[in-house]
């Protein structure tokens, strides 16, 4: 069914109207067929132009506009959203009710500014590939700055352990997760080394369990804390430590560029990020996220969101299913 949704949506992308003449879009889909090494049969370079055409729409009748933020073109623009998001994006993975421990950061006072990403808290920006592991990039991401906050030294940790091994916490691999989940696994397994079980699902497929690694000392018996569903409490958690986080991402977020993005009234959660920190840009607040498409997408693998809006579960949701580990 996923597949049928997918090649109607992609027909009729083909059959749109565009903008300009279709030879116009031509010769820069040939350079980004060849920027990004991507390989195409007859038929579908014809469908695929026509999809890189209406990006191309798309992403000049936003930058026309006064807006605080830009779209561009980047190794997403051959590909329809519907497409992106079965191969990109999750599934929502809603919070498991119960028992846990909630902290809203009361009497907390947040800094004016943070930018964990400038410092070791943060490895550098992956790149999941079209495998809906996302979830398990923000898990490494919060692991990672937990681990430095602890320990005083920056570890990568392994995503695919978590793609291939955990099974038996609710996650699926490609097919989506939920970080809170990926922390339980943790607790009872521990977490290896990025070096030691490297990265292996882009392609979309995940391999099976290596059990062969040995996990990074410390990380077995983590405990993990979700932070209330409020900006004041997220950003109280994050003037601390990174902090691992879900959003809607929608066509704006596949196509983003620079600037803070204020198309943020989505809440349905289907990607998991990491929130490394919050600032003031010529006067508008804004959230840094870390993503996990590359350093070719965005700001350098980063997008800043609007902060402080009047809206339930904040701006793209991104308060309504954070957490962080504790080492």
């Amino acid at each position: 069914m996923k597949t049928a949704c997918i090649l109607l949506t992609m027909a009729a992308v083909s059959q749109a109207k565009l903008m300009k003449p279709r030879a116009h879009y031509e010769g820069e889909f040939v350079d980004h067929l060849a920027t990004h090494g991507i390989k195409l049969s007859g038929t579908e370079f014809s469908t695929r132009l026509s999809i890189f055409a209406a990006n191309s729409d798309a992403i000049e009748a936003h930058n026309a506009k006064d807006s605080s933020y830009k779209l561009g073109h980047n190794q997403f623009s051959h590909l329809a959203f519907d497409e992106f998001k079965s191969m990109y994006l999750s599934e929502p993975a809603p919070r498991a009710e119960g028992s846990r421990y909630i902290n809203a950061f009361e009497g907390v006072k947040a800094a004016d500014s943070v930018d964990w990403a400038t410092t070791d808290y943060v490895t550098d920006v992956k790149d999941q590939g079209s495998c809906g592991s996302c979830w398990a990039f923000s898990t490494t991401g919060g692991m990672e700055g937990a681990y430095y906050l602890k320990y005083g030294s920056q570890v990568s940790f392994s995503e695919q352990q978590l793609v291939s091994c955990d099974t038996d916490y609710g996650d699926m691999g490609c097919n989506g997760g939920l970080m809170d989940n990926a922390f339980q696994y943790i607790a009872a397994n521990g977490l290896c080394a990025e070096a030691d079980y490297p990265y292996a699902s882009g392609s979309g497929a995940a391999p099976s369990c290596d059990s062969s690694c040995s996990p990074v000392t410390g990380t077995a018996g983590i405990t993990y804390t979700d932070v209330a569903n409020t900006e004041d409490a997220l950003a109280a958690a994050v003037s601390q430590q990174p902090i691992s986080v879900a959003v809607d991402a929608d066509f704006h977020w596949q196509m983003y560029k620079s600037g803070i993005m204020t198309s943020v009234s989505g809440t349905s959660l289907d990607h998991g990020v990491l929130a490394v920190g919050y600032g003031t840009d010529s006067g508008d607040n804004y959230w840094k996220i870390k993503n996990s498409w590359a350093s070719t997408w965005g700001e350098d693998g980063y997008i800043r969101i609007s902060k402080d809006i009047d809206q339930t579960n904040g701006p793209c949701g991104i308060t309504s299913s954070a957490s962080y580990p504790t080492l």
